[in-house]
């Protein structure tokens, strides 16, 4: 098969270059000509843009039958059913539309996805997301050995079908919210070195935006920092950050201000692309016109990134205690077996990681989070991982237990914050 051309990851780069934010929506259709008008839609916008298919969760779980059963009897499903088309339907989707000034990305959730990545390769895409811990652990019950497993077949299937494939691993957004920045960024750093180890070249790192900028600032250049480490100071990996992917504010002007300052963070913070959301959020799935506004305000609240106070000496701070977190978690992990999988499999087991507020059977569940007086996410129990106790003494939040009422304001906290703000005068 010849191998598609690597316009997803050619396209960051060049607009890099430029000192341009790549913003991209959320957007999935089961029909395949809204889809296709979508994708049209997002690729006509005036600002550097990617294209998005989003995959339903029948696709999503490998419930092939009821996608094929949904597709055949005209139900609209809550996403594109990328293995039950054909493969002549998916590139007739994207004939005319794809090309090098416009890439279109798979997005799907799934643990076990080797029959999307197949699908993606014969499409003639070149580009998927997710992870072996990043898409197990949050999202179902399957065995973490499973999706590593998994996730290592696949990864091979794109590096097999050539080098111009790309993954973008998302490991920094576990649980979308609540979790304290130094494992997300030890995550997503984690399953940018499985995909490495498995051969792949080109690939993406992962940030989701918090619950205090300064904090989401001093993440993303520790990342950065890590990354070059770790991966190399080249242009064959870049950072994609989030806009909050919590419980969103309700009003218009709450929404608009959260999702405004998610470019800033993104722009000060070094991102080159940005996952927008949009002001419907909290209320219903959106419009396409509601992701052509929202790419809109993130591109060019990015451009005026300067009205954003960046306080350096908080950053700096923050930073730095970043840093050593996410430090010690990628050397314990690393330190467990050379075979980054099994690795990340014995972390796990032993509890030296651990995910606040995650159920999954593989997750150690002793740790969890506070939100801090400051408006910082740091942990409040660290459970099992065996944190150096001056490091334990300088981060943990103060703590006592969590209530339900406890739990429920930390996950309104963003939500109340921008909703409160005072909307500007038009």
């Amino acid at each position: 098969m010849r191998a598609s051309p690597a316009y997803f990851h050619e396209f960051v780069t060049r607009c890099a270059r430029q000192g341009k934010l790549v913003v991209q929506p959320r957007m999935g259709f089961s029909d395949a000509a809204r889809m296709r008008q979508g994708l049209q839609a997002v690729a006509h916008a005036p600002v550097p843009s990617i294209g998005t298919i989003t995959l339903d969760s029948f696709t999503r779980t490998g419930d092939f039958t009821s996608a094929r059963h949904a597709v055949a009897n005209g139900k609209t499903l809550n996403g594109y059913p990328i293995v039950t088309y054909s493969d002549d339907d998916n590139r007739a989707l994207l004939a005319g539309i794809r090309g090098p000034e416009f890439p279109v990305q798979v997005r799907h959730g799934s643990s076990l996805p080797e029959e999307i990545f197949k699908a993606t390769i014969r499409a003639g895409l070149d580009a998927t997301e997710g992870g072996p811990i990043s898409y197990c652990l949050p999202y179902g019950r399957v065995p973490l050995e499973l999706s590593i497993e998994s996730w290592a077949r696949c990864t091979r299937l794109f590096v097999d079908a050539g080098e111009t494939y790309h993954i973008e691993s998302f490991g920094g957004c576990m649980m979308g919210q609540l979790c304290p920045p130094s494992i997300l960024v030890a995550i997503t750093l984690a399953e940018a070195l499985f995909f490495r180890q498995n051969g792949l070249k080109l690939l993406s790192l992962s940030l989701a935006q918090g619950t205090h900028g300064q904090q989401d600032i001093a993440a993303l250049r520790v990342l950065r920092q890590l990354g070059e480490e770790l991966l190399g100071r080249d242009e064959s990996w870049h950072i994609v950050f989030y806009t909050f992917m919590g419980k969103f504010p309700e009003t218009y002007h709450g929404a608009r201000s959260l999702i405004e300052e998610s470019a800033k963070i993104a722009r000060l913070g070094g991102a080159e692309r940005l996952i927008v959301k949009t002001v419907k959020e909290a209320h219903q799935i959106p419009l396409v016109e509601d992701n052509l506004n929202a790419l809109e305000w993130s591109y060019y609240s990015a451009c005026q990134s300067a009205d954003f106070f960046v306080d350096e000496a908080q950053v700096q701070q923050a930073a730095a205690v970043i840093m050593a977190e996410a430090r010690f978690l990628l050397d314990t992990l690393l330190n467990l077996s050379a075979d980054i999988g099994q690795a990340m499999q014995r972390a796990f087991a032993k509890g030296y990681w651990d995910l606040p507020f995650c159920l999954h059977p593989n997750n150690y569940g002793r740790s969890y989070a506070r939100i801090q007086a400051n408006g910082y996410t740091g942990w409040a129990s660290t459970g099992n991982i065996p944190f150096p106790r001056q490091l334990v003494d300088t981060t943990r939040a103060a703590s006592g237990r969590l209530s339900s009422g406890d739990l429920f304001k930390m996950l309104s906290y963003n939500q109340l914050r921008f909703d409160a703000k005072v909307p500007a005068l038009a």
